[in-house]
């Protein structure tokens, strides 16, 4: 294929950046890209039928659960461009050696790129170090917010549709929005700027591109009411680490409203379910929580994680059936409400879902 193509992996992100480099990109050319989430292997080799003389660049994600995954996407379509957004634990019950095993799964997009092409990484992710780059021989790019990199994002604000940062490209300071919250996806952003503007792109059609991405479903999108309920919908990511969602938490909410999270469970993460719910549990217990609800099987360890840390048992509920959860729900939620709704129930995130859209009504 005689055009770029750029694949993003990561263990969170990907569908974000794969929608705003695709929108960027589609500013200037006809731009094929994956469909909402479809980036398992099985979509690849259905990508590679898709794509015609008819596009000029091609934007896909690669999903991976185990290892191989990615070695196989590359093997179908060998990208040019590679990013690789975060390495975390995500999916962490697939590998016995658990950060090492994901980071070397990741680095199958290193080895199974272009070697002479362009790879993207995020200097501020710790674990972004454990990949394997002794066998690239092309130029490697950079993103950070706390550390220097090749793409900086700087005085970065929350707006009330989304977020506000600068970045300097070639020596200028340009100010940028993207319509979505919280500083992961100012990572985010920062890689879609990186790969477009390395492509040609100029800001005006990046900050184009920003204002007509396509925002994902489930991911961090945030809703308000007549009531002024704030619900804040992250329930198709199941990653195990809640910063992101929490920051969101923070800032969003109606001043002086209570701020409820509920929460499922954290799927994928065998052996080390208890206890990485037990720290994510105590995380939440210094978070300032009104209430935290629980819903599913191992998040009852993130209750008992957040009482620990000082929440009290009148702020905390298990609950294992989703009537049950909306039954209180419907008893509790006050004008002034923001609630934070993450997490899978029973490997899927629909009944989450469910409940944000019922609790927006």
């Amino acid at each position: 294929m005689n055009k770029p193509i750029v694949a993003i992996t990561g263990s969170s992100g990907k569908t974000t950046t794969k929608e705003m480099i695709a929108s960027i990109l589609q500013t200037r050319w006809r731009t094929f890209k994956s469909v909402e989430n479809g980036n398992d292997t099985w979509f690849t080799s259905q990508y590679k039928r898709q794509i015609t003389s008819y596009h000029k660049a091609v934007v896909l994600e690669y999903g991976m659960k185990e290892k191989g995954d990615i070695k196989r996407h590359c093997e179908l379509i060998q990208p040019t461009f590679g990013v690789i957004t975060n390495v975390g634990r995500a999916h962490i019950g697939h590998f016995k050696d658990g950060l090492r095993g994901i980071a070397s799964a990741k680095s199958e997009l290193i080895a199974g790129m272009n070697r002479k092409g362009m790879l993207f990484l995020n200097k501020d992710d710790p674990h972004s170090k454990r990949l394997n780059l002794k066998s690239f021989q092309g130029k490697r790019i950079t993103v950070g917010v706390q550390n220097k990199a090749d793409f900086n994002a700087r005085n970065i604000r929350y707006s009330s549709k989304g977020m506000n940062f600068t970045v300097c490209l070639n020596k200028i300071k340009h100010r940028f929005h993207i319509p979505c919250f919280g500083k992961c996806n100012v990572y985010n952003a920062l890689f879609a700027i990186a790969v477009s503007h390395h492509l040609g792109c100029s800001v005006a059609e990046i900050k184009r591109g920003f204002r007509k991405m396509e925002k994902p479903y489930g991911r961090l999108s945030v809703f308000k009411n007549h009531r002024k309920i704030t619900v804040i919908n992250d329930s198709f990511n199941t990653k195990p680490e809640l910063d992101s969602a929490l920051e969101v938490l923070r800032h969003v909410g109606s001043t002086g409203g209570r701020k409820i999270a509920i929460l499922g469970d954290i799927q994928d993460l065998g052996k080390h379910a208890k206890r990485i719910h037990l720290a994510q549990g105590r995380k939440l217990g210094k978070k300032k929580l009104d209430l935290l609800y629980t819903f599913g099987n191992h998040s009852r360890y993130l209750s008992i994680g957040a009482q620990q840390e000082g929440m009290s048992s009148k702020q905390v509920k298990h609950f294992t059936q989703i009537y049950a959860l909306k039954r209180v729900l419907a008893m509790q939620r006050k004008t002034g409400d923001t609630f934070l709704l993450k997490g899978s129930t029973n490997g899927h995130p629909v009944k989450l879902m469910d409940v944000a859209d019922w609790l927006i009504r």
